[in-house]
């Protein structure tokens, strides 16, 4: 018998759960930073077994919105649980239970989906910490399974997928068995770009940063891929922090991105890249289309 279904990843931001998508997938298809707020649209990643096919949804962390792009993520995020066969709730270990975490599965009474706990981070805490997590956790949800885990090291994935995959409905294979991700190459590519933007940025500059691949075509006669695109900020004064002295940290940007590009699709890259400035983009929900971002 095959098993098949989708399983949403959901928590406060910053638990980890791009990097445990990644983990279970054994592929990139989701980028990681320690600012919070990274994940912005719902990402798929596919694990695809002889017995079954997981279907990994990344959605955006469940935190306290400060303009109506935010407040269209946490939607999504919550709504998604009403949609998947499976939700895993993921736990910061390191950081400890907080009201976010409250505020999550409070959202999530009366949900009749299988709901998995799983204490991330577990490499950074100490067997009795982990166990004392798990007991908390429980007297404030009917988790259905409890689990910790480490996305980074991939402690107890195994048993994570385990734990998942016998939760799985009997199903087809809704997804090529080699497909690890459902996600077009323009926004994996936009996704890696802004990732290197959020490793080498700081303050309010990060989040107000979008990509928008505006080409992306193979070079006549040569193993070459031309890409151009733009990152967006909302005010003229982070295009400067952004472009850097001399146009120092854009180039550092673009290098970083293309070698990353170079390794993701097997072929040598010339990217070019622009700042521009969309003013207040994040509250201008007729924008975000435009720029990748997909919430239906």
């Amino acid at each position: 018998m095959f098993r098949s279904g989708f399983v949403a990843l959901i928590g406060r931001p910053n638990v980890g759960k791009s990097t445990l998508v990644n983990t279970l997938v054994g592929e990139k298809t989701a980028i990681v930073s320690d600012k919070p707020q990274t994940t912005r649209n719902k990402l798929r990643g596919v694990l695809t077994t002889d017995n079954y096919q997981l279907i990994l949804i990344d959605t955006p962390g469940i935190h306290k919105p400060h303009h109506r792009l935010g407040e269209k993520m946490v939607q999504v995020a919550l709504r998604t649980c009403q949609e998947v066969d499976i939700v895993l709730f993921l736990a910061d270990a390191r950081a400890g239970p907080g009201s976010g975490d409250e505020y999550v599965l409070s959202a999530l009474t009366g949900l009749t989906t299988p709901v998995i706990l799983a204490v991330n981070k577990a490499d950074l805490a100490t067997a009795e910490q982990l166990a004392a997590l798990q007991r908390h956790y429980r007297t404030l949800f009917p988790f259905s399974a409890t689990l910790a885990v480490s996305a980074l090291t991939g402690a107890n994935s195994e048993l994570l997928l385990a734990m998942l995959a016998e939760r799985l409905p009997e199903g087809p294979c809704y997804y090529p068995a080699d497909m690890f991700t459902d996600q077009p190459v323009e926004l994996l590519v936009a996704e890696l770009v802004r990732e290197k933007v959020l490793a080498l940025t700081r303050d309010e500059v990060p989040h107000a940063v979008a990509v928008e691949i505006v080409a992306l075509k193979q070079r006549e006669s040569q193993d070459l891929l031309d890409i151009e695109a733009n990152i967006y900020v909302e005010r003229e004064s982070q295009k400067g922090i952004l472009i850097g002295k001399n146009g120092a940290l854009l180039k550092e940007v673009g290098t970083l991105s293309r070698r990353e590009i170079e390794g993701l699709l097997g072929s040598r890259v010339f990217l070019r890249l622009w700042v521009k400035v969309k003013r207040d983009w994040r509250n201008k929900e007729g924008t975000w289309r435009e720029l990748g971002l997909e919430f239906e």
